[in-house]
């Protein structure tokens, strides 16, 4: 039996999955990372433990699986996205990785604007330019720390740290470089024209490749500290979000990902670069080569269920919690849950927004909240659903749903009902770092193409129907959940004054 590696590098673990030529996981070991935040707003990691922990996870896979590393065909990596990781010459870690989640470039994302063009900003990269992003982070280090920028020859996103630590090359795929704000979207090639104006060296960023092109191969070192075999092919593989699309299959227009996680994100598939004229929706390269995709994330979904059981009802089991909100009419008889507990991103892209539960009467009890915490994120998921209609891509045929909050039948049906559209379950669960095994097979040979792979191994395992006459309720509904936001941000934002 012949196998391929996932390497997923999130923002709170290292896991590396083995996945055997039909498809079958074999073994996952996943190591935690820690997670640091020197100053409020700021959110940082050492990039060598992303090293030391996918070193333990790969060795743990091995020695669990007893699969002979000679066995091992290739490997592809995935993970946490537009962090940004700064070496010297020689390859050295010159200061803590800046995260996704860190909040500290406001000023450099307006310097961006002003020095590129907002509108020319969109076009070029599909993206406004967002404080989570790569580029603003290179001007922060510039503006801020002047020595350590003086020393930087090599700009990495996370997971390609540990593919340099692999391969001793710096490359990375064209999904995760569209994720720095420094890719042409259309040419999914570096742009001159946005390192020129933000005055970055381009010999500084890694050469791009396809998601199941060969990067390089393992070196010596790194076979000896992991007990890989020398010589094993490693693909570029994706960043997670185009990963996690590919590990359910959702690579063509038509077939929508959700993931009902911490946060909730649609990402839809196109096969011509898309991108919204004022950048409500991120616009990236797919991992699937000559493919596209556009997103949009809340980001608070599975996260305000999980804050409302916490507060509000910890002793009760998620499952008894859900199963009683199903007895609540559609609606909540006219309570509304506004599920922007950490700010929003999608449709609004407001970090001062906050959460509400809106319509509480002497009738609402405690089940009726459950039932608006669950609508709350559905509607706001519809939100970025119509978004992407309003952009015209391709009619969403089938939407594959994935991640914790999935696992409700209860909301899997409030879902259906909101968005008006069938949901499917399928039978992979381990996500990016399935779709980065996936794009190691098709580098290695075992499929010909990403679709091949994914019709290998994916299948659909359950589907949630549209009820028309909830749906009809919902429709009434909706409208009045779209005017909440607009009236409520002048209070959110004045409370911060």
């Amino acid at each position: 039996m012949r196998y391929v590696m996932g390497i997923d590098v999130s923002t709170t673990g290292a896991k590396a999955l083995l996945v055997n030529e039909a498809g079958d996981v074999i073994c996952a070991v996943n190591t935690p990372l820690t997670l640091s935040t020197p100053r409020p707003l700021w959110s940082e990691q050492d990039p060598k433990e992303w090293w030391s922990a996918t070193v333990t996870s790969i060795a743990g896979a091995l020695e669990r699986s007893g699969v002979r590393a000679s066995d091992v065909l290739a490997i592809g990596l995935t993970g946490q996205m537009h962090g940004l990781t700064l070496l010297d010459r020689d390859g050295n870690v010159l200061r803590p990785a800046i995260l996704w989640n860190d909040q500290r470039t406001g000023q450099q994302c307006d310097e961006i604007r002003a020095r590129v063009g907002r509108s020319r900003l969109i076009a070029i990269t599909g993206n406004d330019a967002l404080a989570g992003f790569t580029a603003p982070k290179i001007l922060w280090v510039r503006e801020n720390e002047p020595e350590v920028y003086a020393r930087v020859r090599h700009i990495l996103l996370p997971k390609d740290y540990v593919r340099y630590c692999l391969t001793g090359t710096f490359a990375t795929d064209k999904a995760d470089a569209a994720g720095t704000l420094l890719l042409d979207l259309k040419t999914r090639a570096w742009s001159a024209e946005i390192l020129e104006a933000l005055e970055i060296p381009a010999d500084w960023l890694p050469e791009t490749f396809e998601g199941p092109q060969v990067t390089g191969a393992v070196t010596p070192q790194a076979a000896g500290e992991t007990g890989l075999l020398a010589g094993t092919p490693v693909v570029a593989g994706g960043g997670d979000q185009s990963a996690q699309a590919v590990g359910v299959g959702a690579i063509r227009p038509g077939v929508v990902a959700l993931t009902l996680g911490t946060s909730g994100v649609v990402f839809v598939s196109t096969e011509a670069p898309v991108y919204e004229p004022e950048g409500l929706l991120h616009a990236f390269c797919h991992a699937v080569p000559g493919r596209w995709h556009l997103m949009g994330v809340m980001l608070s979904a599975a996260g305000s269920l999980r804050w409302y059981h916490d507060t509000f009802a910890p002793a009760s089991d998620y499952d008894e919690l859900l199963a009683e909100a199903a007895e609540i009419p559609a609606g909540c008889e006219g309570l509304f849950f506004l599920p922007y507990l950490t700010g929003e991103r999608t449709p609004h892209p407001d970090p001062l927004a906050r959460g509400a539960f809106i319509g509480l009467t002497i009738r609402h009890g405690l089940v009726h909240m459950t039932r608006a915490v669950l609508e709350g994120v559905a509607f706001g998921l519809r939100d970025i659903f119509e978004l992407i209609r309003q952009v015209g891509v391709a009619a969403m045929e089938e939407v594959r749903v994935s991640g914790g909050g999935s696992r409700s039948p209860v909301w899997r049906q409030i879902l259906a009902d909101v968005l008006g559209v069938e949901l499917v379950t399928v039978n992979t669960t381990e996500g990016a770092a399935y779709g980065a095994a996936l794009l190691a097979g098709v580098g290695a040979g075992i499929w010909p193409d990403v679709e091949a792979a994914c019709r290998a191994t994916i299948s659909v395992t359950g589907k949630t129907a549209v009820d028309a006459e909830q749906h009809q309720r919902y429709e009434r509904y909706y409208p009045a959940y779209r005017q909440l936001y607009p009236l409520l941000a002048p209070w959110f934002h004045a409370l911060e004054h």
